[in-house]
């Protein structure tokens, strides 16, 4: 199948990657360049332009920072609606604001492209075992069309409702997770502070109540104060976590944990750490 894909980061890397092991022909484009050598040597091929992705392919993927990003990789200049995307169609696996998915959903149907809004949950190790929870907003014949692709990449693809539907439920997702990762951090504290071998955490918890992927995988890193390579970053969860609030404050939900959680993220970006690893947040609770 011919497909293209815009962002090649820390989630758009291994997912190509697993697109290229397929057996499909992948296009590629990214801001940065250089970033693109690890998929054009595993096959993928190299394009100038959003809009010449657009060209190249019959499905779009797109993995890219925020909706600013987006819209510029979709309408800006060089961007995909500047070539003919009659009858094609665009699958976002960025984390983006509701409103912003619903309105480029829009802007491309007046285009005659159809677009999924399909943000994704489980980190890079998800992505590079293909494992990934996709949740996804859009017209229900364009997810089935896309189905056969994305479970390339997924363990589960999930139809939430219509264009934005993918993104709310990310934000639901990101409440929790972005909640969870301060409290990981307290506990792994705790327990070094008490004399107990936090490395052993995640074994000792494994199975019980306590128990889940952020704990396995980011617990054992805070204890090892192990922060490279980045899994995801502090800025991505502190820009989900903004518009989480943004949509509670929409329809009245209060988000008392998720503001709080919110807080640290942002004190890690107040000390140029926004770009580093989620485990760092243990570093907040260390006594200097």
């Amino acid at each position: 199948m011919k497909l293209g894909y815009i962002g090649i980061g820390l989630m758009g890397k291994p997912m190509v990657l697993r697109l290229l092991a397929a057996g499909n022909e992948v296009t590629v484009w990214n801001r940065s360049r250089d970033k693109l050598a690890p998929v054009l040597e595993k096959g993928a091929k190299a394009a100038a332009s959003p809009a010449e992705v657009a060209r190249a392919a019959d499905i779009v993927m797109m993995c890219v920072t925020d909706q600013k990003a987006a819209e510029a990789v979709l309408f800006g200049p060089n961007g995909i609606v500047h070539s003919d995307i009659q009858d094609k169609l665009l699958v976002d696996f960025s984390s983006i604001a509701p409103a912003s998915a619903r309105e480029f959903a829009r802007r491309l149907a007046d285009k005659g492209m159809g677009m999924i809004d399909a943000p994704v949950s489980g980190g890079v190790p998800g992505a590079e075992k293909g494992a990934l929870a996709i949740m996804a907003g859009g017209r229900p014949e364009h997810i089935e069309r896309a189905r056969p692709v994305v479970m390339q990449l997924a363990q589960r693809f999930t139809r939430m409702g219509d264009s934005g539907a993918g993104q709310v439920t990310k934000l639901c997702n990101q409440i929790i997770v972005g909640s969870l990762f301060p409290v990981i951090a307290e506990a792994v504290r705790l327990a070094e502070a008490a004399g107990v071998d936090a490395k052993r955490l995640p074994e000792a918890l494994k199975g019980g109540f306590a128990d889940s992927l952020p704990l396995q995988i980011f617990g054992a890193r805070m204890a090892a104060r192990d922060f490279e390579p980045p899994l995801g970053t502090n800025a991505i969860m502190l820009k989900d976590l903004e518009n989480a609030a943004a949509l509670a404050k929409e329809f009245g939900v209060p988000l008392p944990m998720a503001r709080t959680a919110a807080e640290r993220y942002r004190l890690l970006q107040a000390q140029g750490r926004g770009a580093m690893d989620p485990a760092v947040l243990v570093d907040l609770l260390t006594a200097k």
